[in-house]
Order: C-alpha cells, then structure tokens, then sequence
C-alpha cells in the first residue's frame, strides 16, 4: 500500500531483522524500518545493510532515514532508491526538503521541529512529497514544553491539517503514542487527531495497530449518511435530514466512502499479536 492511503504506520528498529516478520504480519498498512533513533548511532550502518537484505528478499517496507546533513542520510536514501523503498524524512521543513531533491520514490515528511512546523506548506507543496506526519514528541523537546501540553500538540495537528489540505493531500499521519501499557491513552490520542483531520497513526506496537485501523474507519452511521447524500444528488433531491445537500456536503459524503473503501482494503489483514516487546 502506498503511504499516502496508509493509516496505519508501524515503526520497527532497523537493526533487529528479527522482528521484521511479525511486524510485517501485524495487519499495519504499512512498516517503517527505523535507521533513526530507535537504533544506536554505531550500529546505523549495519541496520542499514540489514534492510537492504530484507528489501532484495522481498520485504515491503518503507524506511525512516537518518535526518539531512548526518553521517548516514545519504547512504540511507541510496539504499531506499535502490530497492524502491518509500522513505520517512525526518526533521522536515523546507532545507532538508530541498536538500532530499526529487527522489524516484514516496516520501513521508516526518515534522517534528518548530522550523518544520513553520514551513509546513512548503513542505507538503514539495513534489517530492506524498504526505505529512507529526513527530509531537520532538517537536516539545524543540519548543521547550511537555510533548503531554493538549493545546501544543492540536496547533501541530490542525497546522499539518490546513497544509495537507492546501497540497490536496491526504490527510496527516498522527504522531506516537509511547505509553504502550495505556490503551484508553491511546484511544484518547486517536479520538483528537481523527476529530482535528488526521488520516492515519504512527505506532510503536503491533497492539496499536487494529485500535487505530478501526478509529480511522468511517462508522456504519457515517457510511449510511455518505450513501444517503450521494445518492441524493443522483436523484436531484436538495435536502436529506434537514441538511442542504451543496457541493461541499456531496464532497465531505465521497470522502467519507472513500475513507470506508481504503478500510475494507485492508480489514483482512492478519490480526496483531497481543505480547511481547515493541515491535
């Protein structure tokens, strides 16, 4: 699946090739090898090797890069090419986009600094660029607040949001929740980047795949409203319950079905382990 139909995003380090199976089978719609922070910076190159040998096997997954002007950025960017690995750039804001240039590739633009925040138009008009992502985490750390401040993360959401828009993107991927222990944690996080416009969830473990999978999913009552208006519009009707069907309603109804169909075309995906470490 292509990361901008993704909703489901689910990290795992790049230097434990072991865990790439069962992340592969978790259901996610999509599975970043991490060559970034979750892996030390002495083993990056190894890491690296390690998914260049999973991708020549056959391993479909995307690949979170080392960020612009490290010693590992550009390497890892070849070796993504090289095997048609969609890439997640982080750190993004208009430098490291222009300095990425136009890859034959997707790219996630992974924001994360108040720079990134910032430039976020830019970034999502860049035609290297398929979707945005929030990395609330380090975006605190960067404008000196706990990641935990409510109103700081929903500006970050609702900016991602307004930028997605504006490029005719879809709709942001959602940052982390770390707190793994916390699913009603998780079920809150999700509840406010899907009520704010946000698209999709960054996970840590493959317990937080299916939550996230089913919060994205149009409800049977939004399903029925989507089909309702559109099929209004067909027969020429100018009201359904009250409500005047004009060209934004017709709109926001075919998003919704779009919405439902990229849920079907990933609902049989295998169910998500319940124990064990992160993924």
């Amino acid at each position: 699946m292509s990361l901008a139909d993704a909703t489901t995003l689910l990290f795992v380090p790049g230097d434990r090739p072991d865990r790439f199976e069962r992340a592969l089978a978790s259901g996610a719609d999509a599975v970043l090898c991490d060559l970034e922070d979750a892996v030390a910076a002495d083993a990056r190159d190894a890491a690296r090797a390690l998914v260049a040998e999973a991708a020549a096997a056959g391993a479909r997954v995307a690949v979170r890069v080392n960020a612009v002007g490290t010693t590992w950025h550009r390497a890892d960017v070849a070796m993504a090419v090289e095997h048609g690995l969609p890439v997640v750039l982080p750190k993004a804001d208009r430098a490291a986009v222009v300095a990425l240039g136009e890859v034959a590739v997707e790219v996630l633009a992974l924001v994360e600094t108040a720079r990134g925040l910032i430039d976020a138009v830019d970034v999502a008009a860049s035609p290297s660029v398929t979707r945005l992502a929030l990395g609330h985490l380090d975006l605190a750390t960067d404008l000196g607040v706990d990641p935990d401040v409510g109103e700081v993360v929903d500006h970050a959401r609702a900016a991602l949001v307004v930028a997605s828009a504006a490029a005719r993107l879809v709709g942001p991927v959602d940052g982390v929740t770390p707190q793994l222990r916390d699913p009603d944690r998780l079920v809150a996080d999700l509840a406010r980047a899907e009520r704010l416009g946000l698209r999709g969830k960054l996970c840590i473990h493959p317990d937080q795949v299916t939550t996230a999978a089913d919060r994205f999913a149009p409800s049977s009552q939004e399903l029925a409203w989507a089909r309702t208006v559109v099929g209004a519009e067909r027969d020429g009707v100018a009201v359904v319950d009250g409500q005047m069907v004009d060209a934004p309603v017709l709109a926001r109804a075919r998003q919704v079905l779009a919405r439902g169909r990229r849920h079907s075309s990933t609902s049989s995906a295998a169910p998500s382990p319940t124990e064990g470490e992160p993924a």
